[in-house]
């Protein structure tokens, strides 16, 4: 929340260098995949290779890109991991998106 005595200009600009991070990560093909798949529900690195079409070290390679930014978590499920999104925003900008593309028209 911006402070009393904070410049508009440089609240804004932090704001969008956010929105620039999260939009940066939904530009590449693969991890919009792998994200749209994601908001699903969770899925393990082999799930996510079927979907986005990519070896099991790119895939790792983009989950790992993106648990650093934030957007996912893995969490442990016996031998596997099981990856989730974490990010509230990305999913709202994940759902606007299907809705807008994916979803057939009224």
């Amino acid at each position: 929340m911006p402070q009393a005595n904070s410049d508009p200009f440089e609240d804004l600009q932090a704001r969008a260098e956010e929105v620039a991070t999260l939009l940066k990560q939904l530009a590449n093909t693969r991890r919009l995949m792998i994200l749209c798949r994601l908001a699903g529900g969770k899925a393990t690195v082999s799930e996510l290779c079927k979907v986005a079409n990519l070896s099991q070290s790119a895939v790792s390679q983009h989950l790992a890109r993106m648990r650093i930014e934030g957007l996912i978590e893995g969490e442990k499920d016996g031998q596997q991991i099981r990856y989730s999104i974490i990010d509230p925003r990305c999913l709202e900008v994940l759902s606007h998106l299907k809705a807008s593309f994916c979803d057939p028209p009224d």
